[in-house]
């Protein structure tokens, strides 16, 4: 993978909340939902995900701007340190290659790299201290959930890569892009597991639709119920419910159902925002024949100025 920072186009000074920003915008861009004809948006859209975790994680951001790891968050084996181009002397000290002698390089990568706080870059070169062993790396998840299950936090169960299952609470405010993180759940390393980072994706629905916390809907009624008054039934994401409505209502006219939205990171839930929308049956003789036996006299139209 790249760099990470080029690959969220961002600058390295970037804050935490325009990294995020341009996590979002980048995922949204090349969803595989979105790009089912365009099999490389799937590859970019698992590169900018990798590089939003790297990246969200303040402590492997560190890392990598110190040089520690690179950008799939595996360790920085500088001059093949760690992979026998240095036969392992646990005091930093390399052997063999100049006549049998022993040299401590310590000083040497000091004066190269700069060291921080009296020691290497690279943590156990001098005697210095050695860095904490390094944690598994992370292992991603893709989770698609239904529009109805992320409205009412509905419990999802993930396989996971070892084979076993666990079920998860989704977050209040999930939305597409939402990632969860899974402690222990990644792939086993010296210093520990990593981590499951699972991203979420949030299906659309028939004739939900989501407006931040709320919900609308457009519901058909007839004109007996529109201009009558009348109760019906009305779906909702935790199924139906009776709504009253008042007599000589007009299509466009919106009504409210409280706390049938979506969850809020801040508590509660939004609303269901139902318009309606008068439908009247084509060809009806009667209904020609009653509208030709009534007019209406006003100007319906003035405040457009026509």
């Amino acid at each position: 993978m790249a760099d990470p920072y080029s690959t969220l186009g961002v600058s390295k000074s970037a804050s935490e909340a325009e990294i995020k920003s341009a996590y979002r915008k980048l995922a949204k861009e090349l969803h595989p939902d979105r790009n089912k004809e365009n099999p490389k948006a799937a590859e970019k859209f698992s590169d900018v995900t990798k590089a939003y975790d790297l990246l969200s994680d303040k402590e492997k951001r560190g890392q990598f701007d110190r040089g520690e790891i690179d950008a799939e968050g595996n360790p920085a084996m500088p001059f093949g340190y760690g992979g026998g181009g240095f036969r392992g002397d646990p005091r930093g000290q390399a052997q063999g290659g100049f006549g049998g002698e022993s040299a401590d390089f310590g000083d040497i990568f000091e004066g190269l790299f700069g060291g921080r706080g009296g020691g290497s870059p690279f943590g156990g070169f001098g005697g210095r201290g050695a860095p904490p062993p390094q944690k598994g790396a992370n292992v991603a998840y893709r989770l698609s959930v239904s529009f109805i299950d992320a409205a009412t936090q509905a419990t999802q169960r993930i396989t996971l890569a070892d084979g076993g299952t666990i079920d998860l609470k989704l977050p209040a405010g999930v939305e597409t892009g939402t990632q969860m993180r899974l402690a222990g759940k990644g792939q086993p390393g010296p210093g520990g597991n990593g981590d499951g980072i699972v991203t979420i994706t949030v299906g659309s629905h028939p004739f939900f639709e989501r407006d931040g916390a709320n919900i609308r809907l457009d519901l058909p009624v007839t004109l007996n119920e529109a201009v009558k008054g009348a109760k019906i039934k009305v779906p909702t994401v935790d199924g139906p419910v009776m709504l009253s409505i008042p007599a000589g209502s007009t299509s466009g006219k919106v009504m409210r159902l409280k706390g049938k939205g979506f969850s809020q990171k801040g508590g509660g839930r939004g609303d269901q925002l139902v318009r309606l929308m008068v439908d009247l049956p084509a060809d009806d003789k009667k209904l020609a024949k009653l509208v030709d036996e009534w007019t209406d006299s006003r100007s319906v139209r003035a405040d457009l100025g026509v």
